[in-house]
């Protein structure tokens, strides 16, 4: 996972939220340290904000385990959602119709390195 920049990521794919719900926490989270961005994350009020914590938490254990850095120096690099594939379901309306329902997923991605690898 570790590049030559000492990036580490973790990547949680198949999320049942729209894309755009989780890029308005993801732009909070960017450039900024691993703990702030923990105490922004649990104090947030979106729904979006849960795997978004999780995946964050994970990407530091894989920075931790797997690249040996250190969790309190780490900060977040790169912070993206894109968009999955959409399930499509259908509501039964009047006279026979049916509307159709769109429930869209996407993958979350989120890199993180060290304060002095981030700097360059």
């Amino acid at each position: 996972m570790a590049t030559e920049t000492n990036e580490v990521k973790a990547i949680a794919r198949y999320v049942r939220m729209s894309p755009y719900k989780v890029r308005r926490v993801l732009d909070q989270i960017r450039g900024r340290s691993y703990r702030e961005a923990l105490i922004i994350l649990e104090f947030m009020p979106y729904r979006s904000c849960e795997p978004v914590l999780k995946l964050l938490r994970s990407a530091a254990a894989n920075a931790e385990h797997n690249a040996g850095l250190d969790r309190a120096k780490l900060v977040i690099t790169k912070a993206q959602a894109d968009q999955g594939p959409v399930l499509k379901r259908f509501q039964p309306r009047a006279q026979g119709r049916a509307y159709q329902i769109r429930k869209p997923t996407c993958h979350i991605t989120v890199a993180v390195a060290a304060e002095t690898a981030a700097a360059k």
